[in-house]
């Protein structure tokens, strides 16, 4: 098990914070004394526990590639890199913009 230290910032929830790390909320508060895990604020670090760390790779969007080919590029979804990159338009991407997949 391995601990990720993170800041909450404005508009986090336990919740949402446990679903992006592949967590609990139970898990997350035993693991800061969270008595009322609702009750996180901005600013506040807290510890994640995590089963396994991957960091991602990076990739550098060049002239023509699409997320679909760059999904079948690397074997992932196209839905898993919108997800992780914050991304609502599938058509919107642009030479030079970096990009996370997690392999």
């Amino acid at each position: 098990m391995a601990i990720i230290y993170y800041t909450v910032e404005p508009g986090n929830t336990l919740w949402g914070i446990a679903q992006y790390y592949g967590t609990t909320v139970n898990d997350i508060a035993r693991y800061n004394g969270l008595p009322f895990p609702d009750q996180i604020y901005p600013g506040q670090q807290i510890k994640i526990p995590v089963q396994e760390i991957n960091p991602p790779k990076w990739y550098i969007v060049r002239p023509g590639d699409t997320l679909w080919n760059i999904s079948q590029r690397y074997n992932v979804s196209v839905q898993s890199i919108l997800d992780n990159n914050n991304i609502s338009d599938p058509y919107t991407i642009y030479p030079g913009q970096g990009i996370r997949l997690y392999i």
